[in-house]
């Protein structure tokens, strides 16, 4: 059985050792969020950023607020778009900072700089169909009060900032309840076929106009400005002076019309957001850039190899450290109990809990997504050895005993083979779980096949969502095969035979 596990655990980590995913050090690293415009902004600044000469990464779609600003705090990034309302009440919660100064001096305590406006302001605002408001004479956001009956549908990071849903809901006293959670790009949806009513908005959003929608007026003056600008490391400016005069070159350069064109370009008409920044770069600025048009096949090589690194490494420690963990459940019933309850506790996390508590030990990227499916792998192949070593007869047991091998001996001579099978269809199940939970890494920069997944939602793109979707089930197919092909490779025949019969 261990010859077993040796080989099984080889056969995916050559996987992870011919696919290389790093590189090499950058002069500059660029963020953005995971919405359309922040990925547009982020490829701007990265072309501007190019033009000094420098190196440049630009770590596209990083997930929400707190992901981008612990990542530049912590140096993975080095700038990355952001809105002065959100600095304010998400970022800079709990603090006063009554103007512009006192914003910057409290940003410089930290080590972190911004630039001045971007020039639009892309404030947070409430809108319906016009059709549905029309018919109930709702125009501002106190007419909502009269209507408690509609259904709300906010963005889940609008439900929990400070400047979101339970502030708004008492600055208005509104009364409704059913309020639910949704990807912002889900939710133009789910107002389209009626599922909501009310939805969060960002005034630059280009399906405002595409869906037919109604903003309400903001009567009781409740949400900031939302002025987009850059935040960066304060020791930029001194690791690499050219690239960031470069980038402030966007300062004031970005009207409010401009940008709700380019939004347009990208989520309606399908530009890839590279290309309109190349666009808004050479009409602007006269800057002609190239844009490495990625073919799907290149695409899909890309995030195979991504995926593939991500299940290699975690499943193959899991696999090393699983199995010897089972193995003492077995034979310690006290020490079983706690390794079977530690280890179940985990599963009952929710994956994307489990990916952002990395976060702050491990950052992002690559680690904190397989040390979380790592952890995750772990349940079903404790699990399956503990039960295959348990199960097996107390008669064959005490003929191993009279034969008066050692323990050791009778373990991995005996019991280990005669648990094969129980083990290793632990170890299939957790592949199986391993594949589809790893593409919850893209949102935290890991790539993989989740990267066309979430793209593909939040630009409405079926062909995109299915890029990652179906070579992600056929991976799981693939490594089921796999560990099936093993069996019968590493199974005693006797065993095969018996379960076949």
């Amino acid at each position: 059985m261990r010859r077993l596990l040796w080989r099984a655990g080889a056969a995916v980590l050559l996987g992870a050792l011919l696919l290389p995913t790093g590189s090499a050090a950058q002069d500059i690293a660029v963020g953005s969020k995971s919405f359309t415009e922040n990925v547009i902004l982020g490829e701007i600044a990265a072309g501007l950023a190019r033009t000094s000469g420098a190196m440049v990464a630009y770590r596209r779609e990083l997930g929400g607020t707190q992901v981008l600003w612990n990542a530049l705090r912590r140096g993975e990034i080095d700038l990355y778009p952001e809105y002065t309302g959100t600095i304010r009440e998400e970022i800079l919660a709990g603090r006063a900072v009554p103007d512009d100064a006192a914003l910057r001096a409290a940003l410089a305590e930290q080590g972190i700089r911004v630039s001045a406006p971007l020039g639009f302001n892309n404030t947070y605002a409430l809108g319906m169909k016009e059709q549905a408001a029309e018919e109930l004479g709702i125009r501002t956001v106190s007419d909502l009060r009269a209507h408690p009956e509609l259904r709300f549908g906010f963005s889940n990071e609008f439900l929990d900032r400070g400047d979101g849903w339970p502030s708004l809901r008492d600055h208005y006293r509104l009364p409704q309840r059913d309020v639910r959670g949704l990807d912002h790009d889900l939710a133009y949806r789910g107002l389209e076929s009626g599922a909501i009513q009310v939805m969060d908005l960002y005034s630059t959003d280009a399906e405002i106009q595409y869906y037919g929608l109604r903003v309400l007026a903001d009567d009781l003056r409740y949400f900031p400005e939302y002025d987009a600008v850059l935040l960066y490391r304060a020791d930029l400016a001194q690791r690499a002076p050219e690239a960031l005069g470069a980038v402030l070159r966007l300062e004031g350069g970005i009207s409010a019309a401009a940008m709700i064109g380019m939004n347009s370009r990208a989520k309606l008409e399908r530009v890839p957001e590279a290309r309109v920044a190349a666009d808004f770069l050479a009409a602007s600025f006269q800057i002609d850039t190239e844009v490495a048009e990625e073919s799907a096949r290149g695409r899909f090589l890309r995030n195979t190899r991504a995926h593939l690194f991500l299940v290699a490494i975690s499943l193959t420690a899991a696999i090393l450290l699983a199995v010897p963990l089972g193995v003492l459940a077995a034979k310690f019933a006290r020490a079983g109990q706690a390794i079977l309850a530690i280890v179940g506790i985990i599963q009952t996390i929710p994956s994307l809990a489990l990916l952002v508590f990395m976060i702050p030990l491990l950052g992002i990227g690559d680690a904190p997504a397989i040390v979380a499916l790592f952890l995750y792998s772990l349940l079903p192949i404790v699990r399956n050895t503990y039960a295959g070593l348990h199960d097996i007869p107390l008669p064959l047991q005490e003929s191993a005993a009279a034969l008066g091998l050692p323990a050791w001996a009778r373990l991995r001579r005996i019991e280990l083979p005669m648990a094969s099978r129980a083990i290793l269809a632990g170890i299939k199940t957790s592949a199986v779980i391993n594949v589809g939970t790893a593409t919850l890494g893209a949102l935290i920069g890991a790539g993989g096949y989740g990267q066309p997944i979430f793209t593909g939602i939040r630009l409405d793109d079926v062909g995109l969502i299915l890029e990652g979707a179906i070579p992600a089930a056929l991976l799981a197919l693939a490594v089921q095969g796999l560990f099936e092909l093993l069996e019968r490779l590493l199974v005693p025949r006797g065993l095969r035979l018996k379960a076949a019969s």
